[in-house]
């Protein structure tokens, strides 16, 4: 699975990890995050992540 990256703060979503705080599960990939999720950071939405190139 892909990671994504946030461009606005550059925290990386990995699958992975999923985002336990924000109730992801680890192994949930981010096109199966709900569109309502934020990023935990810096609050951007999904719309603000791009394919992670690292």
């Amino acid at each position: 699975m892909r990671k994504y990256i946030c461009t606005l703060c550059d925290w990386v979503y990995d699958p992975a990890v999923g985002d336990p705080d924000g109730g992801i599960a680890p192994g949930t990939a981010f096109e199966d995050i709900p569109d309502d999720w934020s990023c935990p950071v810096c609050g951007a939405t999904k719309d603000d992540f791009e394919v992670h190139k690292g």
